[in-house]
């Protein structure tokens, strides 16, 4: 399923930690503790579109998306579940995982593009990092 080719998008590499490696996606975690926001991205080169995926891989997306919405929901309470897979600026396909709270710093507007990012606090980031790699492979 992997693509030995696959390079992360730079930007994507510059705004989020790697978290863990699942059989389609790299899951990442957003660095901007104003939401928790996760983002996964398939080891494929040249996809911009779920469309583009083969129906299997599809399926294997879904299924880690779901996996990543549950850990993130373990970990992290929140009012409604945000997906979505834009691309418009990042072309590489990648999905957004991001949990909402009534009163957070965008909302009820979108995340993307409200205000500057507030990156965690490093000791922080090690050790949510660590609870959503627990969380995605128990």
């Amino acid at each position: 399923m992997s693509d030995t080719s696959f390079t992360l998008d730079a930007r994507l590499q510059n705004d989020t930690k790697h978290v863990a490696s699942l059989s389609l996606c790299d899951v990442l975690l957003m660095n901007d503790a104003r939401f928790p926001w996760l983002v996964l991205v398939p080891r494929m080169s040249g996809m911009t579109e779920i469309c583009d995926l083969l129906p299997g891989d599809q399926a294997m997306l879904w299924r880690e998306v779901t996996l990543a919405s549950e850990a993130l929901r373990s970990l992290a309470p929140f009012d409604k579940l945000n997906l979505g897979a834009l691309g418009n600026i990042v072309r590489q396909l990648h999905i957004h995982v991001v949990g909402r709270r009534e009163g957070d710093a965008a909302w009820p507007g979108p995340v993307w593009g409200s205000g500057a990012a507030m990156p965690y606090e490093e000791e922080q980031l090690v050790s949510l990092r660590q609870r959503l790699h627990d969380a995605l492979s128990g």
